[in-house]
């Protein structure tokens, strides 16, 4: 077997930023003031023009271990040299304050020795405009100010400031603080107001925890899923993004290197199930709102995705300037796929307005103005019923009439149906009727009587993954020889000797896929547990967490044959899918397993 690649890092975050920290101590990937900013550090990118943020040895060979606190997303990394053994405690302040969160743009480094007197070298070298940019260093009299971009980047430390300006590296003989800010700096007592957040966030994030609704399946594996998850909302819009990273391939060499800082239209349903599954209603009301403020801007078709704040236009460019992770090309932000035409986002919206009215934690007044837009909707996917469209997978180069689409035209309709009867709208009822008849006719017409099975489009001969929704979204009845058959042609077709799923195996604009898409396998185990093969579910999902790295994050893809991490990191949709799977095979077991 080949070498296994993973992504040797810990994320941290706030809502406010995420940053990936290597096992090494540097922080390879940090953008600010947002998700979907230019980095400050960008060595996963390019390591001479990405910056650097390290705490290293100077010399010599030295090993070192990453773990979490438990239940927390505070990272902490233990370095061991022939002079001793220190830990760097790396996290972004987050807890309640003044009846709201404290979530400044802060990364606290706590480094203390735990044996000997081990020798650091502390750099820190910030960059602007993804690497384009150098800052310049101001020394004050206990921090040093990196100038150039709009606001003021601070380091403010305990470490002496010469040693960090030189180059030079010190003996590590008692703890060091240091406390990299942009915008409003630290302006208070360093050592003490660093502990007191330390503290207050371990604090905020085992609370969270607790307050968590998990079943005992795979419980620690979920709890990580679920915070990882719960940092790739950003709090200030409650926008969900796809990943905190842009341009790691899903393949090497494949080209497939997309920004992946947004936020998805046709992940909705997927996010809320997730949030509402783990019990957390805040999230869930947050992300709601962000897709109510979408629908209500959109004039003549909603995009499959948007920015952070909603906005729409996101113009794809190619850096040229970059290396690329581990050289591979091109490094992109933006991403033109918010051109394309992909009409299963307004079944989307119609499912996701839908707790608005049978979830009673929602009150009148939220749902207010939802009426109009479940209309709106309805009338998107009557005015689309006969328009192809780029499907789930954004084909770039092909418009097809995909039964994914259908899917969601369908079960949009239908919980457009439910809300018609509660409110007691005759029109909307009709509407949504007629509409739900009529995409169950596109959907079967995607099926193959020959291979008992639905294809992924109309006149295609093609399978793929996003078929296993037809059992998990109810289309299919879970019990019936239909879905018996479809769920075997999907096996036959995609799943790979490791019980990996492609999204599907026909050539795209980019040649044929080389790696699994992690969420598919997620899906295929759900369908595993919905037909009642719950001992395969199980065996499939234990199989599964083998692809985590060694902090117990998910990648985007796998490569089968090596097992090997691909595409951008960490994929919070493949967290989603982790979630989602324990989840529905909890809600069939009628005994406690930990696994």
């Amino acid at each position: 077997m080949s070498t296994r690649h993973t992504y040797d890092l810990g994320v941290i975050g706030n809502c406010a930023y995420l940053a990936l920290i290597r096992q090494d101590t540097r922080v390879q990937w940090l953008c600010w003031p947002r998700f979907d900013s230019g980095f400050v550090f960008g060595g996963l990118l390019d390591d001479e023009q990405g910056g650097e943020f390290s705490l290293l040895p100077p010399e010599g060979p030295f090993r070192s271990h990453q773990y979490y606190l438990d239940n927390t997303n505070v990272l902490c990394t233990e370095v061991e040299t022939a002079q001793g053994r220190y830990r760097v405690t790396d996290f972004a302040p987050r807890f309640r304050q003044y009846d709201r969160y404290y979530k400044p743009l802060m990364l606290i480094r706590k480094l203390e020795p735990l044996s000997g007197t081990p020798r650091v070298r502390a750099v820190c070298r910030p960059t602007g405009d993804y690497g384009r940019q150098p800052l310049t260093p101001r020394r004050s009299s206990n921090h040093i100010a990196f100038l150039g971009l709009p606001e003021e980047i601070r380091l403010t430390t305990n470490v002496p400031l010469s040693y960090l300006l030189d180059g030079e590296d010190f003996a590590l003989s008692e703890t060091k603080y240091l406390v990299l800010t942009y915008g409003a700096p630290l302006e208070a007592p360093l050592e003490s107001t660093c502990e007191q957040f330390l503290r207050n966030t371990v604090q905020y994030w085992r609370q969270w925890v607790k307050s968590t609704t998990i079943g005992t399946l795979f419980q620690t594996e979920v709890i990580r899923s679920a915070l990882a998850l719960k940092v790739h909302q950003y709090e200030d819009t409650g926008a969900i993004i796809a990943a905190s990273t842009t341009s790691l391939p899903e393949a090497p060499g494949s080209t497939r290197n997309w920004d992946y800082r947004f936020c998805w239209m046709r992940d909705t349903y997927y996010i809320l199930t997730a949030f509402n599954n783990i019990g957390h209603f805040e999230e869930m009301e947050q992300y709601f709102h962000f897709i109510t403020n979408i629908s209500t801007r959109v004039r003549d078709k909603y995009q499959p995705l948007y920015s952070i704040s909603g906005a729409a236009e996101l113009v794809e460019q190619e850096l040229t300037h970059l290396h690329g992770y581990l050289g591979n090309q091109p490094v992109r932000i933006g991403n033109d796929a918010y051109t394309h035409i992909q009409n299963d986002v307004y079944g989307q919206v119609l499912v996701a307005l839908l707790p608005l009215y049978v979830d009673k934690r929602f009150t009148a007044l939220e749902r207010a103005h939802s009426e109009t837009l479940m209309y709106e909707a309805l009338h998107f996917i009557d005015r689309t019923m006969e328009q192809p469209d780029a499907g789930l997978w954004e084909f770039r180069n092909l418009a097809q009439f995909h039964c994914y689409t259908y899917l969601f035209h369908w079960a949009g309709a239908n919980a457009a149906c439910q809300v018609a009867t509660r409110l007691g709208n005759a029109d909307m009822g009709e509407l949504a009727g007629r509409l739900t008849r009529e995409s169950r006719a596109k959907i079967e017409a995607c099926y193959d009587p020959q291979r008992g099975c639905y294809t992924n489009a109309i006149g295609s001969p093609h399978l793929d993954a996003s078929g296993l929704q037809l059992i998990l979204m109810g289309y299919l009845d879970p019990s019936s020889e239909r879905a018996r058959t479809h769920l075997a042609a999907l096996e036959a077709e995609l799943m790979t000797p490791e019980g990996l799923f492609y999204r599907y195996r026909h050539a795209d604009d980019f040649g044929t896929p080389e790696t699994t898409f992690l969420i598919c396998t997620f899906w295929y185990i759900e369908a595993l547990a919905c037909v009642g093969r719950t001992d395969d579910a199980v065996a499939a999902l234990r199989r599964i967490m083998q692809y985590t790295n060694h902090l117990g994050l998910l990648s985007e893809d796998v490569d089968a044959r090596t097992g090997s991490q691909w595409g951008n990191f960490p994929q919070a949709y493949s967290h989603v899918g982790l979630v989602n799977a324990a989840y529905r095979i909890s809600k069939r077991l009628d005994r406690p397993v930990f696994l």
